[in-house]
């Protein structure tokens, strides 16, 4: 078989394009694909698909392939412009690229399957690419995908925010609990957010009377949390279970802090104490049943003990919720341990 017969059934081409020729330079690592249409050739046009158009002139072009191998691979073809008697002089869509793309459709398919998982500089260091070429092509798609969304059932949205670089600098991300997925991003943290996301979920067809719940975490400024309760008028605001354990997490962590100054003990102990019992590895529950001791009476054990039972709080039938937590908070706060 032919170099120029493997590339046509690789890229599958149809009539009336067709592999011209092919070079292939070692030194560069670098393989050059040379594409055509046959003389006489009829092309759809791209406005209204009459596919009767012939082609009067054309312009080079290339497009970045996938790699052959390591070496890196561009394909090259004249693209034609017809003449379409209702549109007016069009230039032809080719069937392996996107409009107003330097990538081929496959290309840029592996730049979507490489970004759920690496960052875009390490993906342009990878293909050898400017990484604005690549936010291209993502911003493309996403807003492709985006202006499809259709928002109109969401009722429970989750609402978080990640620093997006050092100092204080945010996004807020607003999340459809039911369907796992990101409905709308933007910078910052505060009431302005939650407006913005109004208006894109009005745009996609939902209805700020249709949230029911909304979860976010509970350290969010005042402002925020007020943003949503009079955005959202209809929604039960709730603290998620990460974010709680989190801080309880932290308060057991400080009263170990603060004792181990006088139980040396608790010194590298951090970890112990921030597992719960069946997570713990060998050496940790030798450390753990050493320091759980009822004659040791420390201050960490008691701290630990109530992280333990607030877990349980989850597994409460909703009648018996409200009591337990009540019992649960009187416990903390006259437990003299300040941080809990």
């Amino acid at each position: 078989m032919r170099d120029i017969d493997l590339f046509e059934m690789a890229l599958g081409l149809t009539s009336p394009w067709f592999v011209d020729h092919s070079a292939f330079c070692v030194d560069e690592k670098r393989l050059d694909i040379y594409l055509d249409f046959e003389r006489g050739g009829k092309f759809p046009c791209p406005d209204c698909d009459w596919a009767e158009c012939s082609a009067y002139d054309s312009t080079q072009k290339a497009w970045r392939h996938l790699n052959f191998f390591e070496h890196e691979t561009y394909l090259h073809a004249r693209l034609p412009r017809i003449s379409c008697p209702d549109c007016g002089v069009k230039t032809v869509h080719v069937p392996w690229s996107r409009p107003e793309s330097g990538f081929t459709l496959l290309f840029e398919a592996y730049i979507l399957a490489l970004a759920k998982q690496m960052p875009i500089n390490a993906i342009a260091a990878l293909v050898q690419e400017h990484d604005t070429r690549l936010w291209r092509i993502l911003h493309h798609y996403v807003e492709e995908a985006r202006a499809k969304g259709d928002y109109s059932q969401v009722q429970k949205i989750g609402v978080d925010e990640t620093a997006s670089k050092r100092g204080h600098h945010y996004i807020t991300t607003f999340v459809d609990m039911d369907a796992s997925k990101v409905l709308f991003a933007c910078p910052g943290k505060d009431a302005a957010t939650v407006t913005a996301f109004l208006e894109d979920l009005k745009a996609h067809g939902g209805k700020a009377e249709s949230i029911q719940e909304a979860c976010c975490a509970p350290w969010e400024s005042p402002a925020f949390i007020s943003g949503l309760e009079k955005t959202f008028c209809d929604a039960a605001i709730t603290f998620d279970r990460f974010h709680i354990m989190k801080i309880i997490n932290q308060a057991v962590d400080q009263v170990r802090r603060e004792e181990q100054k006088t139980r040396p003990e608790l010194k590298n102990s951090r970890y112990v104490w921030l597992k719960n019992p069946d997570h713990l590895t060998a050496k940790q529950q030798t450390i753990f049943e050493h320091l759980n001791l009822k004659g040791q009476n420390l201050k960490t054990a008691r701290a630990y003990q109530m992280k333990l039972t607030f877990q349980d709080f989850y597994n409460q039938p909703q009648p018996l919720a409200e009591t337990f937590l009540k019992k649960w908070y009187f416990w903390a706060t006259h437990s003299r341990l300040q941080p809990m």
